[in-house]
């Protein structure tokens, strides 16, 4: 019986996925080269600097030819700028309702940071449907590590087949595969096109599908 939601962050929450390649595609074309879906996918679901380092490939592309300080900051300006711009996704709010009203708890499990993660939910006045986060912050491996999924089940003192995870990349999948957990996926403009693990179920926005058929499809996939 699924006792609690995790829920990632980026892409699934908030589409700051869009605005994260989008700004490194920038960069790539200021310095006529091209950053493909391809390439930037290994950095999906994972804290900065691990997988694909944009920067780093660039420099191959073209040699320590930049000031990296200075694309670093452009870059960080034009995301967060874009950013700004997203509101949380369709029906994350009305799933986050639905789930109190079944007695659901909601967590975050996000590889990015505390202070990313929570300062986004708090803009958008939604940090307090959760009962905590954990963040790149708190785990030595994060995704596809399932470090960030277990810590959360032993937190909420609860077996892993408890939770229901939804993610929105498969390095997140991978993650919520390893701790043996279900997973729904909720695809975003960046990762909808991507090849995906094992799953129970994926969907392009959260409000395609009423959570308690959510509940349903995952106990029928369960019972296979």
């Amino acid at each position: 019986m699924i006792r609690a939601l995790i829920f990632d962050f980026d892409g699934l929450l908030i589409d700051t996925e869009t605005p994260a390649l989008t700004s490194w595609q920038k960069v790539y074309r200021d310095h006529g080269q091209t950053l493909t879906l391809e390439l930037w996918q290994g950095a999906i679901g994972r804290a900065s600097g691990t997988g694909f380092v944009p920067l780093d490939y660039l420099a191959t592309l073209i040699g320590n030819t930049f000031d990296v300080q200075s694309v670093r900051e452009k870059r960080n300006e034009h995301k967060m700028q874009l950013c700004e711009a997203e509101q949380l996704r369709s029906g994350v709010l009305e799933t986050l309702l639905k789930a109190k009203e079944l007695g659901l708890t909601c967590t975050v499990a996000s590889s990015a940071g505390r202070e990313w993660v929570e300062g986004w939910l708090q803009k958008h006045d939604a940090l307090h449907h959760f009962a905590f986060t954990r963040t790149g912050d708190d785990v030595e491996n994060v995704k596809p590590a399932p470090d960030l999924f277990l810590s959360v089940a032993e937190k909420l003192n609860l077996q892993p087949s408890e939770c229901l995870v939804f993610e929105d990349s498969p390095n997140g999948a991978l993650a919520a595969l390893s701790a043996e957990m279900p997973c729904v996926f909720v695809t975003n403009p960046v990762t909808e096109g991507l090849e995906f693990p094992q799953h129970a179920l994926k969907l392009r926005r959260m409000d395609e599908m009423r959570l308690e058929h959510i509940l349903q499809v995952i106990q029928g996939y369960r019972n296979e």
